[in-house]
């Protein structure tokens, strides 16, 4: 008991110490765990190649892994390509909107015959919805730029991975302790995959369903936010109604009459409850074993830190931080609290694990 103050000062100092070294190594870790989760998601879709019945068997990783790079970083230079191109126009249109905008303003205020019309600069600053797109662009232009050294630490972690497994086996004294470091990274690599296969797959879904219903309604910039939705996804509840509420806000500008906007918004509603609540926990299941309570938290958390990337990193990060701390007795009570019911699994045991 005298070493409990003790135990709980070092605690807070360690807590403390990583979260100043999480902010001011944004830089670097930022890019490198990005390229950890590209490389895992790399080596899921060379897996799933290689599953294909009759044929995929008989590619060796050496062709499947350079062709998932190849598609992945392909479909990203595509996608940043076309989003660019729809940002540039909406900062063009931008005056155009914000006219109508005030106008539809007076509109409102006419019929309710309201004493102080409402002013656009009354919930925005002047200049602002130009900042707002200008921002946009300025995270697209980040992520192109950060895309390359991303690019060079996947191609490093490719070609390094056959050696991976030597290293780490020679890395402990104890044969043991060296099984237990594989079977903890075996664990958190299968949780990743599964969860990265599964979430990249409904989220382009959702990116393609969003950008064809609003190319079928006549609305612009149906690229953008397809992969506004796309990207949006990766993030927990608060992702999907943001991706619903920017489309249906330029509807209710664009167009002349309510109807549009209605049924943007319930058509984006509707793909994004489908399925975000039966399709994807269906393909999902309990694998993550994550409580909603510490979903929400976490996403505040690495959001304050990291920005946005930190809330689409939000769950991997959190998932891993539970499967080592389910690994030892005193970290363990954590775990428990992370998780969604309490079962998080038997510590990994090992033959050789007191030497």
């Amino acid at each position: 008991m005298p070493r409990t103050p003790t135990l709980i000062t070092m605690v807070l100092l360690s807590v403390s110490l990583t979260g100043w070294l999480l902010v001011v190594g944004r830089a670097l870790l930022l890019p490198f765990i990005i390229a950890l989760l590209v490389w895992y998601l790399i080596n899921a879709l060379a897996a799933g190649v290689n599953g294909i019945p009759l044929i995929g068997r008989h590619l060796p990783r050496a062709i499947t892994l350079p062709a998932a790079l190849a598609l992945i970083f392909g479909a990203s230079v595509v996608v940043v390509d076309v989003v660019t191109a729809n940002l540039t126009d909406l900062a063009r249109d931008a005056p155009v909107y914000q006219a109508r905008l005030e106008r539809l303003f007076d509109s409102y205020s006419t019929r309710f015959g309201l004493k102080d019309p409402i002013e656009l600069s009354d919930l925005m600053p002047a200049g602002g919805l130009n900042r707002l797109i200008a921002a946009g662009a300025n995270a697209i232009t980040t992520i192109a730029g950060s895309a390359s050294l991303v690019f060079i630490y996947v191609l490093f972690l490719l070609l390094e991975q056959s050696t991976f497994d030597r290293k780490l086996a020679r890395a402990f004294t104890s044969p043991g302790r060296a099984d237990f470091a594989f079977k903890v990274r075996g664990r958190i690599t299968d949780a990743l995959r599964h969860y990265l296969g599964i979430k990249t797959g409904v989220s382009v879904l959702t990116g393609m369903l969003t950008s064809a219903l609003l190319t079928v309604l006549g609305l612009p910039y149906a690229a953008l936010f397809g992969f506004i939705a796309f990207l949006l996804n990766y993030i927990p509840t608060i992702g999907s109604l943001t991706a619903v509420i920017f489309p249906s806000l330029l509807a209710l500008v664009y167009f002349d009459t309510l109807t549009p906007f209605l049924i943007i918004s319930l058509g984006l509603g509707t793909i994004q409850f489908l399925i975000g609540n039966l399709l994807e926990p269906r393909l999902m299941g309990n694998s993550l074993n994550l409580s909603g309570l510490v979903i929400m938290l976490s996403l505040s958390f690495w959001g304050a830190i990291w920005g946005v990337t930190g809330m689409v990193l939000c769950v991997p990060l959190t998932v891993m931080v539970l499967i080592i701390c389910a690994q030892f007795e005193a970290s363990r009570p954590f775990a428990v609290l992370l998780s969604a019911d309490g079962e998080v699994g038997a510590p990994i045991t090992v033959a050789d694990d007191t030497e």
